[in-house]
């Protein structure tokens, strides 16, 4: 019926599921104290009291926010100097009716992009596009090498669009099948999820009810969930329609030039956007509304929240990720946080103005290293650090996801790594936040592991304002809980291979702290020469 594969993915989200229960806000507590190694920022909380001295914006640049969420809507940030609905640009900041923020991939009439294509493809049509009014066949030198690679790029995008095609082909037959049992037992017993309790229950003495129940149960009895189904269905439905399709572009959705990168002036105010799940995730991890009763804490309490709408399913344009760097420095935020990278970038020149901006104004940038299970040292994963010239940027911070028991499974097994790009690690493993329509899910990605740091930054520019981007920076890196000694095993690697000691995969070979931070930086900031400092 479908694929072992999906069988097995399925039962172990079922298992992490279950055992998550019973620390669903694991990233908040205190290995000593709770068992879990997370950045202590409920001890935080309990040793430093509420005693911010101001209330911090922190930037989201990703898919979108549901700002109506209940556990997020009182730490949506508001641009006060705005009017909502008037249809001018009241701040004359160049957006009109921004009044939570702006979304870089909408277009002038409400429309959205929600999914793109991949970077590769991207690059494979500037190629073509190049190659479209010469003789190929009188080609020499760099033309020529750079046309074989076209046909190289061109035959790989192709394999992996009929490879998903592939699947999707083969799980047709259950998905008409799925569907049929559905609408029967949904006629039978009411529409579902079931459990299986509820279908052993179900007596009929039609035919087509029986195999439909029994059916049902076997898939359940096979770990099978519908959702995470739909999920593997949609997977690669976009992966074969939309990332790897040489002729999908829906660019003109926004109407502006996407070969110019430092084109202003597009997209709209609708910053949920249409496909906000990632962002919602992201965001309600840094500023959940704690302690009000509801869903979750986020790490910072003093926080609003900017939502800033550039990251589509497939990879972003370097100008909407400048574009929303440059937006968020201008009205006033101090950290940002970016859950989202890719392997090209075709415009990075005019990226790095937008981070050198940034660091110009004292705007601390946080980024998630990537789930691929690589050295980031050697396979690039843009957005970087490190500008064209081969200066790094001070205002940047890398991280890395690491998980809750400090032993050989500290490194999630989906994070990159790197001594010279990652700088920390933060807990990115089965992370419960906030997503649309007032839900909550767990969710795992050094996604996750970046907002954790960025809450953690701003609850420090919060309590210290007189602390720069770069002395934040600092601080989170030189208090981070230290494991460097510990055996782990590499991620995408099993129990058999070999082992590395935790302070060869970043900078610092540790965990960030809030805590620890919160200490460091108490001490630090009753020094009168290390505040008159700026680096």
């Amino acid at each position: 019926m479908f694929s072992k594969r999906l069988q097995i993915s399925l039962l172990g989200l079922i298992l992490a599921v279950s055992s998550f229960g019973q620390n669903s806000d694991w990233y908040n507590k205190d290995l000593k104290a709770d068992g879990a190694l997370g950045v202590s920022v409920n001890r935080a909380y309990e040793t430093f009291g509420d005693n911010a001295r101001k209330k911090v914006i922190v930037a989201v640049i990703d898919s979108g926010i549901d700002i109506e969420h209940p556990d997020l809507k009182d730490n949506i940030w508001v641009n006060e100097d705005e009017i909502p609905g008037n249809g001018i640009d009241d701040d004359n900041n160049g957006y009109i009716d921004d009044i939570h923020g702006w979304n870089f991939l909408g277009g002038p009439n409400g429309a959205n992009v929600i999914a793109e294509t991949y970077g590769e493809v991207r690059h494979f049509r500037a190629l073509r596009e190049k190659f479209a009014s010469k003789d190929t066949t009188q080609l020499t030198g760099a033309d020529e090498e750079e046309f074989a690679k076209m046909k190289k790029m061109k035959a790989s995008i192709l394999k992996k669009s009929n490879k998903a095609k592939e699947e999707l082909d083969a799980i047709s037959g259950f998905d008409q099948t799925l569907t049929q049992i559905k609408m029967i037992l949904g006629q039978a017993i009411g529409k579902g999820p079931w459990t299986k309790e509820m279908l052993e229950s179900l007596e009929s003495g039609e035919e087509h009810v029986v195999s439909a129940r029994d059916l049902m149960i076997k898939l359940l009895d096979n770990g099978f969930v519908d959702e995470e189904y739909q999920e593997y269905r949609e997977y690669f439905y976009t992966r074969h329609h939309y990332h790897f399709n040489i002729d999908y572009d829906p660019r003109d959705i926004i109407g502006d030039d996407p070969k110019d990168p430092y084109e202003k002036g597009y997209g709209n105010n609708d910053v949920f956007g249409g496909h906000a799940d990632h962002g919602t995730h992201v965001a309600g991890i840094i500023g959940a509304v704690r302690d009000n009763g509801i869903g979750i804490d986020g790490v910072a309490n003093d926080v609003a929240l900017m939502a800033l709408r550039a990251v589509p399913d497939g990879d972003e344009y370097d100008k909407d990720v400048a574009n929303a760097i440059l937006y968020a420095v201008e009205n006033r935020a101090q950290v940002i946080n970016m859950s989202f990278g890719k392997g090209y970038s075709p415009h990075k020149e005019a990226v790095d103005k937008a981070i050198q901006f940034a660091a110009e104004n004292d705007v601390l940038i946080v980024h998630a290293a990537g789930n691929a299970s690589v050295n980031i040292d050697e396979a690039t994963h843009f957005p970087i650090r490190t500008y064209n010239s081969g200066e790094k940027a001070a205002n940047w911070i890398e991280v890395g996801a690491s998980d809750q028991i400090p032993n050989d499974l500290l490194l999630a097994d989906f994070s990159n790594y790197g001594k010279m790009e990652v700088e920390v690690f933060a807990p990115g493993v089965d992370i419960y936040s906030t997503v649309p329509d007032d839900q909550y899910e767990v969710n795992s990605g050094t996604s996750m592991a970046a907002p954790v740091v960025a809450g953690v930054a701003a609850t420090l520019r919060a309590y210290f304002p007189e602390l720069t981007a770069v002395q934040v920076r600092a601080i989170i890196m030189e208090s981070v809980q230290p494991y460097g000694k510990l055996k782990v095993r590499y991620p995408g690697q099993d129990k058999r291979s070999k082992k590395t000691k935790f302070r060869k995969l970043s900078g610092t070979g540790g965990i960030v702290s809030l805590y620890q931070a919160m200490k460091l930086a108490s001490e630090k900031s009753q020094s009168q020469e290390y505040i008159a400092r700026k680096d």
